[in-house]
């Protein structure tokens, strides 16, 4: 956090901008899309996003290492871990946020971001969900064009304001718009 933002002046204005091949594929992948949120809020080691995400520590750096790589999570200061040990925490850059939607090679968009969304739903539970909008509108593709724009904004107000409320709950979300199977 920049000096500004934790005394509460505004942070710089902040640019959607598209994904490098790199970061694309860095983030193609659920379990690297949740390393990512899990790191936004707080310093994580490999072994505390191990038993966080139920996976092996091995796993969890190969994981990091594309993210590091990709320039989407930094090291933090080691520090002394409650056994005396030195550890290696990882912070997540929040660049993420601003990158516009990546493709995969297909030309379709990447699900790893849906799949990381559900994974983290089922583990908070139901009791989690506090709002909820589920819609079917017919729209051109300058109104879908327009309805992201717009949503986006309203989001992105908040992401680059959210230092300011570090104090209250944390909740987490997705907007998807996409075509039914007909």
């Amino acid at each position: 956090m920049s000096d500004e933002e934790e005394h509460g002046a505004p942070a710089p204005a902040r640019r959607r901008r598209p994904a490098t091949v790199q970061e694309a594929k860095a983030l193609a992948h659920p379990l690297r899309v949740r390393i990512l949120r899990l790191c936004l809020h707080q310093e994580l080691t490999n072994r505390q996003l191990a038993d966080r995400l139920d996976t092996t520590p091995g796993t969890v750096l190969y994981h990091v290492r594309q993210l590091v790589a990709a320039g989407l999570l930094v090291a933090a200061p080691v520090r002394a871990g409650a056994s005396g040990a030195l550890e290696k925490p990882y912070r997540s850059t929040g660049e993420s946020w601003w990158l516009e939607g990546t493709r995969s090679d297909t030309g379709a968009y990447d699900t790893a971001p849906v799949s990381a969304f559900q994974q983290e739903l089922d583990e908070a539970g139901p009791e989690s969900v506090r709002t909820f909008a589920r819609f079917a509108l017919h729209l051109s593709d300058e109104d879908v064009a327009e309805l992201d724009r717009r949503i986006v904004a309203v989001l992105d107000e908040y992401v680059s304001t959210d230092h300011r409320r570090r104090d209250r709950p944390l909740y987490g979300g997705a907007f998807i718009v996409h075509r039914p199977a007909e």
